[in-house]
């Protein structure tokens, strides 16, 4: 089986996930009251070495002279220009940045896909730094023309390290390559850690990864999506993928039933959208699975399962866990994991989640 989703790479896993959050404010999942900002690689903002000159994933050669006033494009470079410690000069972000709660609380330039050129010049940006998700392209002329460095850098799509990578290219991009090598390094070694613990499990198990938003967008993930590598790394068997999906396809009770999964992993907002657990389980063909029979529901808060930033290889390492019960450990962040969740009496999808956009 197959799906007819144009959107086979692992961006669309953060995007879904990025929309499911923006979408779902109202249905407040319940997480901890201690909410982990991300850290500077030090305790201070680090001083650049300005100028400096970059190619970016177009192959044009962007030269950065001031990075004090910083827009940023997309959810996942506003984490790491955070967590790299220059999040006090980003004057502005997209939609999908809700994280941290610093970043969340910016102004916003509209969403990472459809940017307006003028919206983004009139926060007098001395730098824009995206990925190549940002767009259209022609608004990225735009700001180029009107005199603008605008950095796009690259990521490995295919790989659970490709965001490794893009951060040493947002700390070279703005004049501090040192604490992006050591930012991307931490998230390489943790992510090594997790596949190493990952290896050690005694079990194998078949999880079926549903995209959810309401009664209107149920689906499930197959090969080429960011679900199939954050199951892959944390040691379970993509039984999407296995089944035969490739990309996102809609849920029907064949397709559950050809997945035959052992753990059902969903998204907070999604589980919310539909009522909870009980409202998971009577989606036709789930109660029927393996997983649907034994309860077996892994719920993780959206942008930290498949934001694909800094906090990547922790959410793999609490996956995995999560996973594999035989194995001992302690979530590194468990309040971003559970399938308690506030819901509402009727929640609806909103049409703004669609993945066919």
């Amino acid at each position: 089986m197959t799906s007819t989703s144009p959107f086979v790479t692992r961006r669309l896993g953060a995007f879904l996930a990025a929309l499911a959050l923006i979408a779902s404010m109202a249905f407040s999942p319940v997480v901890s009251a201690q909410t982990p900002v991300a850290s500077p690689v030090s305790g201070e903002a680090p001083t650049p070495t300005l100028p400096v000159t970059v190619t970016d994933s177009s192959g044009a050669e962007v030269t950065v002279t001031d990075v004090s006033r910083i827009v940023t494009l997309n959810g996942d470079i506003t984490e790491t220009v955070f967590a790299l410690g220059l999040g006090g000069n980003v004057v502005a972000d997209d939609v999908s940045a809700l994280y941290p709660p610093e970043a969340a609380a910016l102004p916003k330039i509209g969403y990472q896909r459809e940017l307006n050129a003028e919206g983004i010049l009139s926060f007098e940006p001395t730098v824009v730094i995206g990925d190549e998700e940002a767009g259209p392209p022609e608004v990225i002329q735009q700001l180029r023309d009107a005199g603008i460095p605008v950095v796009i850098v690259s990521s490995d799509t295919t790989s659970i390290y490709g965001p490794v990578d893009e951060i040493r290219q947002v700390g070279q991009a703005l004049g501090i390559p040192a604490e992006g090598d050591a930012l991307a390094t931490t998230l390489e070694t943790q992510l090594q850690e997790a596949e190493a613990l990952a290896a050690t499990a005694s079990s194998k198990p078949r999880v079926a990864f549903l995209y959810i938003r309401g009664q209107g967008t149920q689906m499930i993930a197959g090969s080429g999506t960011s679900a199939d590598l954050v199951i892959a790394a944390a040691g379970g068997i993509n039984a999407g993928a296995d089944s035969g999906i490739q990309g996102y396809a809609p849920i029907t009770p064949e397709a559950l039933v050809a997945a035959a999964p052992d753990v059902i992993l969903v998204m907070q907002a999604g589980l919310a959208s539909v009522g909870g657990v009980e409202g998971l389980l009577a989606i036709p063909g789930v109660s029927q699975t393996p997983a649907g029979e034994s309860g077996n529901v892994v719920a993780f808060e959206d942008l930290y399962l498949l934001g694909f930033g800094p906090r990547l290889g922790e959410a793999v390492h609490d996956l995995t866990l999560a996973l594999h019960p035989d194995l001992d450990g302690a979530p590194i962040n468990p309040q971003w994991q559970g399938t308690d969740v506030a819901v509402e009496a009727s929640p609806a999808a909103s049409p703004s989640a669609s993945p066919a956009s």
